[in-house]
């Protein structure tokens, strides 16, 4: 029985109305770089498969667990550059390599199967009524794990989505483990003006709700 991993599926929202497109590309893998880093810490190498480009305005990425996926997703969107976001489908089931190609290892099954519907399921959401959000997870078992997974992701977003850049970037920092001080020094503000932006932006609820699901998960 192939073993079961958290596949996620990621496109750049909006790619078509990039004005240099490949200076976003390579903007976003710089972040994904980082993100990358931060997972590499404490996340075991087997089993992970670090974020990279595949065609077009997708990348792709495998995790052991989910707990890991949600971490990195929420860590991806923190990431990014201004003016660029992404979109992320998170399918947890069977992942098995069927085959080699030129860029390493040929993938299948349902973890793939199931981000895929994710993402589209994230996309045709995004459209009607809720336009923060940005990501989707779906599983073939636990029907009760999905809702509860998914009501974290619509609100992590909602949450996100309304973050001025700064914010995200305290966020981002603070997940990374930087003391208060030094993104203090790093945005020219006081070390209360950084408590007090993770506070109200919900930046801290964020991470300490990804941290509580991660170590469930």
């Amino acid at each position: 029985m192939a073993p079961e991993r958290a596949a996620v599926i990621v496109d750049i929202v909006d790619s078509k109305k990039l004005v240099d497109r490949p200076a976003a590309q390579a903007a976003i893998e710089g972040a994904f770089a980082g993100v990358d880093e931060l997972i590499a810490r404490d996340v075991p190498s087997s089993g992970t498969e670090p974020l990279v480009a595949t065609v077009g305005d997708e990348f792709q990425a495998v995790y052991p667990t989910l707990g890991s996926a949600l971490e990195a997703t929420l860590a991806a969107r923190l990431a990014l550059p201004e003016g660029i976001d992404c979109r992320f489908g998170i399918g947890w089931g069977e992942l098995r390599e069927v085959g080699r190609g030129t860029r390493g290892a040929v993938q299948d099954g349902s973890a793939w199967w199931l981000a895929r519907a994710a993402i589209e399921e994230a996309h045709d959401r995004e459209d009607s009524r809720t336009p923060t959000l940005r990501s989707w997870f779906a599983t073939d078992g636990d029907v009760r794990l999905a809702s509860a997974v998914n009501a974290y992701l619509l609100t992590r977003d909602h949450l996100v989505s309304a973050m001025s850049p700064r914010a995200r970037r305290l966020t981002y920092g603070t997940m990374r483990g930087r003391l208060q001080a030094e993104l203090a020094d790093a945005e020219g503000i006081s070390q209360g003006a950084v408590s007090q932006s993770l506070r109200r932006s919900g930046g801290m609820s964020v991470l300490t709700a990804t941290a509580a699901l991660k170590a469930a998960l």
